[in-house]
């Protein structure tokens, strides 16, 4: 219904109103080459489906129920501004996700496009420009008759049995937990500081008709970031890929790498002597130390690094080792970049750091955005659900940036204000801005029409939007 110069609002239910629509607006405008393009092969109707599916995912937070249809359904807002119907609204999101005229394809270009972006300016300020490379699981423990699925090694279970010290203690697996669900390799695209973008991210399984082994798919990942950006990237890689035809792959392609190595496997020094790595450089004075702040705690500890370089028997060129020591743990870097001084050394050790990027990201999406809870029969249509709340979270980084930032403070403060300092000092407040996201919609319906052409309601609304705006 629309407000009439009688009904006056007080100020805060009018900040509140005026938050959401322009949040709507950003979100529109973020989709547009997306949506443009879909709209090619969709009819409108599911286009706007699919908008309104990118909010209500916004809107629901549960991380159990989050991507059911039936949930999607009741959250998806009408053409008119209200749910009336969850059964209709489950209908509208079952015909978008089983569209035979797009797939989860679409959305990687989309994807693509935007860290192509981030690329480009990262090189226009002569930044080191990195492609952080890992694996995961989605785990679906009770699903047995979906396509596509098939074993995995659980997370979940490894960090539930974990031993906590003086409180719990659980004797050693012998094997690995397996349950079912579907392999994740995925690819960031960030700078040594800065909010990262999402790049490559392929879902797939190792049963059924869609087989695929592990090491095809990661040198699929890495050919098409070769193809597009090779030169400009430096990849970063975790101990999983420390391995002798890792390193052919890699050096087939060109490729500047850093690399976390298992501390027993042979390397050979300079002059020829065949050592496991942990053992180059035993006794050694460290070069180099400084205070840094830890990932995990963000505490500050003391790190110390040495290095030298090395040579493998798969790699033809020369390697250089970077020993870096933090709380009585040490890591062994291999790049293929010189490390000859001090700066080369923590540049390399700093590249390795931002890895925790892709760990938060992989916990952001499961977690947050409820990636393990779908529960659609066909695989082509989970990789399209999969790939809608893909562009839901590169949305929210997308608001993390400085050009947003008004708007950003705006929605926390409303929404989900706090006063602790830990909160109010986060560089990245992802959580709560979701928090705050979906509260905001849920208390006030956005009415969404910045791209496509709405109803007569949604423009007069939006005109109403624009002329507060503009006094």
């Amino acid at each position: 219904m629309l407000l009439t110069k009688y009904d006056i609002l007080n100020p805060r239910d009018q900040e509140e109103e005026q938050a959401s629509q322009e949040l709507a607006r950003l979100l529109e405008t973020f989709l547009v080459p997306l949506l443009t393009y879909l709209d090619t092969l969709l009819d409108k109707r599911l286009v706007r489906t699919f908008v309104q599916c990118c909010v209500a995912i916004l809107r629901f937070r549960n991380n159990k129920q989050g991507l059911l249809l039936s949930e999607l359904g009741a959250f998806l807002d009408g053409y008119h501004g209200l749910s009336k119907s969850a059964p209709a609204g489950t209908k509208r999101v079952g015909n978008l996700i089983r569209s035979l005229k797009w797939n989860a394809g679409h959305i990687d270009q989309f994807l693509l496009a935007e860290a192509a972006q981030e690329v480009e300016r990262l090189k226009g300020l002569g930044k080191r420009i990195l492609a952080i490379m890992d694996g995961s699981v989605i785990e679906k423990p009770e699903s047995t008759s979906p396509e596509a699925m098939g074993p995995t090694i659980s997370s979940k279970a490894k960090r539930l049995n974990r031993s906590r010290l003086g409180l719990l203690f659980n004797p050693p697996l012998f094997r690995p937990i397996r349950v079912m669900g579907m392999e994740w390799t995925g690819t960031i695209i960030t700078g040594l500081q800065g909010i990262p973008k999402l790049a490559v991210m392929r879902f797939w399984t190792t049963k059924g008709d869609y087989a695929e082994k592990l090491r095809q798919k990661e040198e699929e990942v890495l050919c098409v970031l070769v193809r597009l950006w090779g030169p400009l990237l430096t990849f970063v890689f975790d101990r999983g890929y420390a391995s002798g035809p890792w390193l052919e792959g890699l050096q087939k392609y060109r490729v500047r790498f850093i690399l976390r190595w298992i501390k027993t496997h042979l390397f050979f020094t300079l002059d020829g002597q065949e050592k496991k790595i942990w053992q180059i450089g035993l006794g050694k004075k460290y070069r180099a130390h400084q205070l840094i702040r830890d990932a995990k705690s963000g505490v500050k500890v003391t790190c110390d690094l040495w290095w030298t370089a090395v040579r493998h028997p798969h790699y033809a060129g020369l390697l250089y080792l970077v020993r870096a020591r933090m709380q009585g743990k040490v890591s062994y870097l291999i790049t293929n970049e010189p490390v000859e001084s001090e700066e080369q050394a923590w540049e390399i050790f700093f590249s390795y750091k931002r890895r925790w990027q892709i760990e938060t990201s992989f916990r952001y999406a499961k977690c947050e955005l409820a990636m393990e809870s779908p529960r659609v029969w066909f695989y082509e249509d989970r990789l399209k659900l999969f790939a809608i709340v893909l562009v839901v979270y590169a949305f929210l980084l997308h608001l993390l940036g400085e050009n947003h930032q008004d708007l950003l403070k705006t929605i926390l403060r409303l929404k989900c204000h706090r006063t602790g300092k830990r909160y109010q000092q986060a560089l990245v407040p992802l959580y709560r801005l979701r928090w705050a996201i979906s509260r905001l919609w849920n208390d006030c319906r956005p009415l969404l029409g910045s791209v496509f052409p709405p109803d007569l309601e949604t423009i007069q609304v939006l005109a109403l939007f624009q002329g507060e705006k503009g006094s």
